[in-house]
């Protein structure tokens, strides 16, 4: 009995990680590594939250001309346009842009109750 039960959890965590995987003309060889917390702020209201607008912490992942990956606890709306503060050379200094969510990916290990860690693929609005 044990056996089958560990078997059978060890299937649902490799299914858990299988992401559908598209053939993509895109080049991503500008793409930078960029480690740094970053702010955001909705531009809508947010289901769940009432009137107020969602906003909080990510972490840049990578960055390009187009778009930026980020780590965040929560998974907004494709198409849900955010601010983002984009970090700077200057590190005093952060340029707030309009990012349009592209892509969400749940990571397969978080809490229990469904929140947890979202890849969170951006594109530039500029």
């Amino acid at each position: 009995m044990a056996l089958g039960f560990s078997t059978r959890r060890r299937q649902v965590a490799q299914i858990e990680w299988e992401w559908p995987m598209t053939e993509s003309y895109e080049n991503h060889s500008d793409r930078a590594a960029l480690l740094r917390p970053i702010v955001y702020e909705m531009t809508s209201p947010i289901e769940g939250e009432g009137l107020g607008l969602g906003s909080g912490k990510a972490l840049s992942l990578n960055i390009s001309n187009g778009g930026m990956l980020v780590l965040m606890d929560q998974a907004p709306e494709v198409e849900q346009v955010m601010k983002v503060y984009v970090p700077t050379p200057i590190t005093i200094a952060e340029t707030p842009t309009l990012a349009e969510v592209r892509w969400t990916r749940k990571l397969p290990f978080g809490k229990v109750n469904g929140n947890g860690p979202y890849f969170v693929g951006l594109k530039f609005m500029f």
